[in-house]
């Protein structure tokens, strides 16, 4: 497995040895100890994977920007097995010196890319083709009233969803998240 650093802090591009023949391909989407002697270094602290999760969209489709907010804060381990997406990760660490910032990254069952994302980061995808499914590894399980996130649109973080804005897709909780605020990402709801 290759690690790609991207310009923040606990966000990684995790690209795996695919080996392909006439059959097909095989490959390891995930290896505990590859994982934590290669990706836990950088981090600084190992992570232990309690839940998957798998999402089905179409074309158009932006889910996010979704995040639990702490002590339940998560990270993840995402991919899509199938289609196209562009992943996003935005830092809503208020003290790092890379809060509000997006990195951004097509990953799809072609190019078998992963995005892992630290604790601190909202994450969101956008379906390029005409149907994706997207699933993603979390180290936390899912607490509803942890439940956040911010508006996918808030122009303050300029993400190019490379969906137009006619044909993005958004479900009523995502269009109603807040725009990226440093005192609403810790506030109880």
């Amino acid at each position: 497995m290759k690690v790609i650093k991207t310009a923040i802090e606990g966000v990684l591009i995790l690209e795996p040895r695919v080996f392909e023949d006439a059959r097909g391909y095989f490959f390891e989407s995930f290896s505990e100890r590859d994982f934590e002697a290669q990706v836990a270094p950088l981090l600084g602290h190992g992570v232990r994977f309690v839940q998957d999760n798998e999402s089905m969209s179409g074309y158009g489709v932006v889910r996010g920007l979704h995040f639990q907010r702490p002590p339940f804060a998560q990270g993840k381990l995402v991919r899509c097995v199938r289609g196209r997406v562009l992943d996003v990760a935005v830092d809503i660490r208020p003290d790092s010196p890379t809060f509000g910032r997006h990195v951004a990254t097509e990953i799809s069952e072609t190019n078998r890319r992963q995005i892992f994302l630290d604790k601190g980061l909202a994450h969101g995808f956008a379906v390029l083709s005409e149907c994706a499914v997207f699933q993603y590894k979390c180290d936390e399980f899912y607490h509803p009233e942890a439940d956040a996130g911010i508006l996918p649109t808030d122009p303050a973080l300029g993400i190019d969803w490379q969906v137009p804005a006619a044909a993005m897709i958004l479900s009523d909780k995502d269009r109603r998240h807040p725009r990226l605020d440093p005192e609403s990402l810790t506030a109880k709801r």
